[in-house]
């Protein structure tokens, strides 16, 4: 049995079951694998938004990709959404299950800094305006001394945004991305990032065309369509970081989310080249 570093992705969305993650994590860690847990929170974010009366939006690229639209406003909900309630529900299942577990954002210890998008191309009614206003950034770099220490002590650092900007301020960043970025800076064994869906599909409206094996190239896949996209370009750069074992996975129940945790199941995702031992 392996004892290379698992990094894994807990989506926001309402059809992500929290528990069967919190479950699968629990295992990996009885059986002495070290785990980071990072999370968005998507479906808590949109709950406190309406609860507080602040308005959501979103951006669409000249390429399709959709992103939150974090005015300083939403960047406050996003920090109360993930920091407040996602991540103490996630803490709070993983100790019922006996497992020590640190909760963390970005900000702690400047574990995360990013570059803030200063201008942001987006279509608004057919025109591709800029926006220069909003409070989402870039990841630049992932502080790893923290989380090799709570590793070290047999803890599961559980992470999140918002990141820290160049000009001392939070910014929002992609909680995928930052999975990713995690996984490639600590030298991990595997990300999984687990989602609502069974995977990549060949048909977006057909659950049961679930792709084995995904080849990931730079351009975007006009046949991916959603927050998928996103997915395919944090797996991608985890790729390139390094990353043997890439996979997005069903987290919507525990023997999904099992099989995901041990390199099977799910779509695995693989560069434009096969690996070598693939060739052979």
């Amino acid at each position: 049995m392996g004892t290379g570093l698992t990094v894994v992705k807990c989506g926001g969305t309402a059809e992500v079951q929290a528990e069967a993650v919190c479950a699968g994590v629990a295992r990996l860690v009885s059986e002495g694998r070290p785990v980071i847990l990072v999370h968005g929170g998507s479906a808590t974010v949109t709950e406190l938004a309406g609860r507080l009366g602040v308005p959501l939006g979103e951006l669409v690229s000249p390429d399709g990709t959709v992103s939150r639209r974090t005015d300083p406003a939403t960047l406050e909900v996003v920090t109360l959404a993930l920091a407040g309630k996602a991540k103490p529900a996630l803490l709070l299942e993983l100790a019922r299950l006996g497992v020590s577990a640190v909760g963390l954002t970005g900000l702690d210890a400047g574990l995360l800094r990013a570059r803030r998008k200063t201008a942001l191309r987006a279509v608004v009614d057919g025109r591709t305006v800029v926006v220069r206003d909003d409070r989402s950034g870039r990841l630049s770099s992932v502080a790893t001394p923290l989380l090799h220490a709570l590793l070290a002590e047999g803890a599961v650092p559980v992470l999140s945004p918002p990141a820290l900007a160049e000009d001392g301020l939070p910014v929002n960043v992609n909680a995928d991305r930052v999975a990713s970025a995690v996984a490639g800076a600590m030298g991990a064994e595997r990300l999984v990032l687990l989602t609502g869906a069974p995977g990549v599909l060949a048909d977006s409206s057909d659950p049961g065309s679930l792709r084995a094996e995904y080849q990931v190239r730079g351009s975007r896949d006009p046949a991916v369509g959603g927050g998928m996209t996103v997915k395919l370009t944090a797996a991608r750069e985890a790729l390139e970081a390094g990353v043997g074992d890439v996979r997005i996975a069903d987290g919507r129940c525990a023997g999904t989310v099992a099989d995901a945790l041990d390199g099977h199941g799910g779509t695995r995702i693989v560069g434009a080249e096969p690996h070598a031992a693939e060739r052979r």
